[in-house]
């Protein structure tokens, strides 16, 4: 894949991979707007949706760039996502920053999957994102294989929701998430019957942290990004992983608005890993995974 020509790597210091944007220039919003203040509550957040013009200055700010995305829920959710071709024209427009990833709903079937090609190669996203318990899809299940052999031929890997998640969280029901579909073994699924599909597991994977490291180990096509939660909470085996014989695998993200990557940078480095690996995790594994050079 070519590298987004406005990005120079020299000038930033991380590679966030793991931004939302809430809410486009029409106000429309990822989510139906109950379910976005419970998850506010729930965090403690203060942060504002923000614009992906207002994202892209916020990460100028700091001299770094990000992976930027919503999520299509619209089957499970009844609520269109904010418009992902929006958000790929404001990436385009803020390039020296942002990487757009688009998601499309694996419900819809053969439409999403033509949706996927359309989003590669008319918008020019570089990944998709998936949230398989807000979604409310397996993504072991055999019906969803024809979505990730199309986004495996498209050369674009995907970013995959694991783990216990804030969405719904604390609410009667948990608004009818379930969490089982976020354990990272379905993933190991999909990494074993496509090969060539890079796939990162979204978060530590709380409660089945193990898994996903073992996943992480045992493919070469899977990644871990350590967005959501502050470093200072991670397990000790993630921490050994990460500081060890997976740091080629480990990847910065936020998780912003739930968490901001000032918060995350400044609890990662009581953890106090060497310069080298420090780099590796904040910078150059995306590099190498998302293919940009300079």
């Amino acid at each position: 894949m070519n590298a987004p020509t406005g990005i120079d790597l020299s000038a930033v210091t991380a590679v966030d991979v793991h931004v939302h944007v809430q809410i486009d220039d029409s106000g429309r919003t990822a989510s139906p707007p109950a379910l976005t203040e419970a998850m506010a509550a729930y965090f403690g957040s203060s942060e504002k949706p923000r614009t992906v013009d207002e994202t892209a200055d916020y990460y100028r700010e700091r001299r770094m760039a990000a992976v930027v995305f919503t999520v299509d829920a619209t089957t499970n959710l009844g609520h269109a996502p904010n418009s992902i071709d929006d958000l790929a024209a404001g990436a385009r427009r803020n390039a020296d920053v942002l990487i757009a990833f688009g998601s499309v709903d694996p419900l819809q079937g053969e439409a999403a999957v033509e949706e996927a090609r359309r989003q590669v190669l008319e918008l020019g996203v570089r990944g998709f994102k998936f949230h398989p318990s807000v979604q409310a899809f397996d993504p072991s299940a055999e019906q969803f294989d024809p979505l990730w052999t199309q986004i495996e031929e498209l050369g674009v890997p995907i970013i995959v929701h694991t783990g216990q998640t804030g969405a719904g969280a604390g609410t009667p029901g948990g608004w009818g998430f379930q969490l089982s579909l976020s354990n990272p073994m379905l993933l190991d699924d999909v990494a074993a019957r496509h090969p060539r599909l890079q796939v990162i597991m979204a978060h530590p994977s709380v409660p089945w942290q193990d898994e996903a490291i073992s996943i992480a180990t045992h493919k070469s096509n899977t990644w871990i990004d350590l967005s959501g939660w502050s470093p200072k909470y991670f397990s000790p085996a993630l921490v050994r992983a990460a500081r060890t014989y997976l740091t080629q695998k480990m990847l910065f993200g936020s998780d912003l608005p739930a968490l901001t990557p000032d918060r995350w940078l400044k609890d990662f480095a009581l953890l106090e890993f060497p310069e080298d690996k420090t780099r590796m995790i904040l910078k150059d594994n995306a590099a190498r995974l998302l293919g940009l050079t300079g």
